[in-house]
């Protein structure tokens, strides 16, 4: 039976998701959390890698395992696993359900702060510098439907196109700060702290919308600047159809 894994966890103390020798990751963790309560060897395969440093409110896992998952499972996997990571759900799905592609959607958050504050150290990004939200607001806009996002990704990556259809790119004032929100049906290497730090530019005034309109539309890899650090980034959902769960 193929099971869903869900999680959230905190990355700041992980080399992130994808299992790496020698390395404290999400996936290693937890699949040898799983190997102690399943009394077998378990292997996980990931719906969205994450990158050192990078949060997720939600991220998913599957698994195949012969066998009744009970509640006494699932509170075991977290009685033994980092105080980082949380096994929310772990639900039966079709035999052929794949965590990774057969998502049909993705939401993130970026969160920036502009008061030095030890609690958000390692959950945004301090940018104590003026910016304009409209114009902000204004570049977000320009990234609404479909486009080649080329210049938004790290070189060298193994994708087979950079065309992604955003149906969700907005800024929002929190308490000390700004959050970006973007829901996409896929997403490149990189691309949301691209799209962040690029912005921010436009925000400040280094950039102009025309500028910004033609990093777009250069599709161009590692044209956009990528200086966003990681612990500002969280995934937030990821998004299924529902006749994958049984």
């Amino acid at each position: 039976m193929r099971y869903f894994l869900e999680v959230s966890y905190k990355g700041t103390h992980f080399y992130g998701f994808q299992i790496q020798e020698n390395a404290k990751t999400i996936q290693g963790e937890l699949e040898n959390a799983l190997n102690i309560c399943l009394k077998m060897p378990i292997s996980l395969t990931g719906s969205s890698r994450t990158d050192t440093g990078v949060h997720a409110y939600q991220n998913y896992f599957h698994f195949d395992y012969e066998g009744i998952i009970t509640e006494k499972n699932h509170y075991s996997l977290n009685s033994i696993i980092s105080e980082d990571i949380v096994v929310k759900s772990i639900r039966p799905v079709r035999d052929d359900a794949h965590s990774r592609f057969d998502a049909i959607a993705r939401e993130y958050k970026y969160h920036i702060y502009f008061k030095k504050d030890p609690f958000q150290k390692e959950t945004a990004w301090y940018y104590p510098f003026k910016i304009d939200f409209v114009q902000l607001q204004l570049a977000a806009n320009k990234l609404m439907g479909t486009h080649d996002f080329a210049s938004f990704s790290k070189r060298n990556t193994q994708v087979f196109t950079h065309i992604c259809t955003i149906d969700k790119a907005e800024w929002s004032i929190s308490e000390n700060g700004f959050v970006f929100t973007v829901k996409s049906n896929r997403f490149l290497r990189g691309m949301v702290r691209a799209l962040v730090a690029t912005m921010l530019k436009v925000g400040r005034g280094s950039f102009s919308i025309t500028d910004f309109e033609e990093i777009l539309d250069a599709k161009e890899c590692g044209k956009a600047d990528f200086s966003a650090p990681a612990r500002g980034l969280f995934l937030m959902n990821v998004i299924y159809p529902a006749t994958v769960f049984l």
